[in-house]
């Protein structure tokens, strides 16, 4: 039962019919736990259904998944088991909410963190350049999972801070310089070093948010001023263009697509961050999921499109992550 001025209260249509009737057992689960606050059933519940349990049989016996169909020459060695593995690791601990006690997180953390250089990043997104936004992702996955005393998960957050541009946030360190597209290109071979950002260019609103995510699923680097710093940034910049070329575009914000920034992800940071939703820019991104509910109770993957059938599934997903964030920041 809701209370009186609760989240719920505030939406313009009853988001519960479209979570609880979409046949979805984990998301009528995370549903019954997460939002209505009932008793669940051990997490054994979520790693026997057979969807997670589709993302561990396809795993190696080394921990890596195998990218479907024929790997192309294009990306040098290793790139597509790193990002496979990342893409199934993601959707066990976002997603499932497996942490280190499954064998499966065990075996995939331990491959991503081969991809960790002596500095403390993870390399080879990017060929041999710096990835901040990966790298911010993978440790927050790692985090949550249940990897935050571990000395490679606390080298590589060293590492973070140590990547920030002169105005406190982050940016991807190839894109402060202006390469053309043939050098960029030969950059991110294999067989070019890391290019030094010019830190004295603005950070990037995107690339923070993916580094933001670590700093956030962190119980002690969350409380750091370097972190809230980065979120006063972040939060400034909402609705607003990027200072880059890629994902420039403010209709980004309100396209939630797989891991790639945006408003619903940028608060989810910043909650954990500590900011409420009494200052005025967390209100601001707050209210537009109030003034953007679908009439059937979910909302759109991207804003300016036409809900398509095929992604019933993931706006279901979708609204449910929505209802999280809007929970945590109350009424």
């Amino acid at each position: 039962m809701k209370s009186v001025n609760s989240w719920r209260d505030q939406l313009r249509y009853d988001v519960l019919p479209a979570l609880l009737n979409s046949g979805n057992e984990a998301i009528i689960y995370f549903v019954s736990r997460d939002l209505l606050d009932e008793k669940a059933s051990p997490a054994d519940f979520i790693r026997q259904l057979p969807e997670s349990q589709k993302i561990t049989k396809k795993q190696r016996p080394d921990g890596a998944w195998k990218k479907p169909g024929k790997n192309t020459t294009v990306y040098p060695p290793n790139y597509y088991l790193l990002v496979e593995t990342f893409k199934n690791f993601r959707m066990l601990v976002k997603r499932y909410q497996f942490t280190r006690d499954h064998p499966s997180v065990q075996k995939a953390a331990e491959v991503l963190l081969s991809f960790q250089t002596e500095d403390g990043d993870i390399r080879g997104f990017l060929g041999s350049q710096y990835a901040t936004y990966y790298t911010g992702e993978i440790l927050s996955l790692l985090i949550k999972a249940g990897y935050e005393d571990d000395p490679r998960v606390e080298s590589g957050m060293r590492w973070l801070l140590s990547m920030r541009q002169d105005d406190g946030g982050w940016t991807i360190p190839i894109l402060t310089h202006r390469y053309d597209k043939e050098t960029t290109h030969r950059l991110t071979s294999q067989y070019a070093g890391p290019v030094e950002p010019d830190r004295t260019r603005p950070f990037s609103h995107n690339w923070t948010d993916m580094v933001l995510r670590a700093f956030a699923a962190h119980p002690g680097y969350r409380k750091s001023p370097e972190a809230k710093a980065a979120g006063n940034l972040l939060k400034s910049s909402f609705f607003q263009p990027d200072n880059y070329s890629s994902y420039r575009a403010a209709r980004y914000w309100t396209r939630f697509a797989f891991w790639w920034p945006n408003l619903l992800t940028a608060l989810d940071s910043l909650y954990w961050l500590g900011f409420t939703r009494d200052d005025p820019d967390i209100g601001k991104g707050l209210q537009w999921f109030f003034n953007n509910q679908q009439p059937d109770g979910l909302w759109k993957l991207e804003s300016d499109k036409e809900i398509k059938a095929k992604d019933a599934e993931e706006r279901t997903w979708l609204g449910l992550e929505i209802c999280r964030v809007l929970k945590r920041y109350g009424s």
